[in-house]
């Protein structure tokens, strides 16, 4: 099975900066709404939300469709798990919680490398044997369109940074800004300056290698601008419940102010993917 032209990736590939959100609801009007919002991409987590693959299919498809291109962040760092959603119709895999070379290069070869598993594929990863030109002709085309995603989200992963993005086949970085809050041992302290030197560092380290990278914030869009000025080219905004938890908490506010009432009850608490 193939893949039609990944839109997402030319647009990086020319230099320009892309947009998209996390949806988590599986509801048949999403695609058209994140299309008329004029998104790129759509980043589908099933790291911790609930999906099969046969609702992440569909999900899948129905966004590329609309012209959205659907980025899948799989359950675990498992190269199975990125071919099944490969097959199901993504055109971007995040692994979560990447720490090791090793756990990377397994991401980098399900995703650039599909369907080449097992031993030939190890053999042919570390030079054991010559990959025959019509079969790299073929693996290059039929994997052409796959972006591959590391989410950097640690402090292990933070010391071992370089050595990660040395990898070859890693298009791109997901910071994921809670979890790395925790590691850090600054939970949600997203202004703190140590948090804020560990997310330049990685974008600029990405930046430098050409390596794509964006943070993934649930909270207001002036922080997606603040790291877009830092380098940041992929924004990842925010999440569908958080967005209609922090509209309808707005729109709340102010009818009940407008009939008299006393506001603030329904003020949004965290929220975290």
């Amino acid at each position: 099975m193939g893949n039609t032209n990944n839109i997402l990736l030319e647009k990086l590939e020319r230099g320009q900066q892309v947009y998209g959100t996390c949806i988590t609801a599986t509801g048949p009007l999403w695609p058209a709404a994140t299309a008329r919002a004029g998104l790129d991409f759509v980043f589908i987590d099933t790291e911790h939300i609930p999906l099969s693959r046969q609702e992440l299919s569909a999900l899948c498809q129905s966004y590329r469709a609309r012209g959205v291109v659907p980025i899948v962040r799989i359950p675990s760092p498992d190269p199975f798990s990125a071919c099944q959603a490969l097959d199901g119709g993504a055109q971007g895999i995040v692994m979560p919680y990447v720490e090791s070379v090793g756990q990377l290069t397994e991401l980098v070869a399900a995703v650039k490398y599909r369907p080449l598993k097992g031993e030939l594929l190890q053999d042919y990863l570390a030079g054991r044997r010559e990959m025959p030109g019509p079969l790299r002709d073929y693996i290059r085309s039929f994997n052409a369109p796959n972006l591959c995603i590391a989410n950097i989200e640690s402090v292990p992963a933070l010391e071992r940074l370089e050595e990660l993005l040395a990898v070859a086949g890693l298009d791109a970085v997901f910071i994921g800004p809670h979890d790395l809050s925790v590691s850090l041992g600054l939970p949600e302290q997203y202004d703190h300056p140590e948090f804020e030197k560990a997310v330049r560092t990685i974008i600029h380290a990405c930046r430098a290698r050409g390596i794509h990278v964006g943070i993934h914030f649930s909270l207001e869009p002036s922080r997606q601008v603040q790291w877009i000025r830092e380098g940041a080219n992929m924004v990842v905004h925010s999440f569908d419940i958080a967005l209609f938890t922090q509209r309808l908490c707005q729109d709340m506010d102010f009818i009940k102010k407008a009939a008299g009432d006393q506001p603030g009850d329904s003020a949004p608490g965290s929220l975290v993917v």
